[in-house]
């Protein structure tokens, strides 16, 4: 897949993309807060979801990092997040 700049927009409806910048294709991710999310976390809605997806890659660069023998002992284990 060819390299390209991607942005991050707010749609301003509690939805926020990650889109190629040069394209109006369908969004590569969405992030989408519920009304009570977006009143707790007032106008940083927008920050927090910068930083979900920078924590997204770092996991994912991790993942890729480590090889697939890690990747397959965590498919097999269950995972439950708090």
């Amino acid at each position: 897949m060819p390299a390209s700049l991607l942005e991050i927009v707010d749609r301003g409806d509690g939805e926020i993309v990650v889109q190629r910048a040069d394209d109006e294709s369908e969004p590569l991710l969405t992030i989408q807060f519920s009304d009570e999310a977006r009143a707790y976390m007032m106008d940083n809605g927008l920050e927090v979801a910068r930083v979900m997806i920078q924590a997204g890659i770092q996991a994912a660069a991790a993942i890729s990092e480590s090889g697939n023998d890690e990747l397959e002992t965590a498919q097999d284990s269950t995972r439950i997040l708090h």
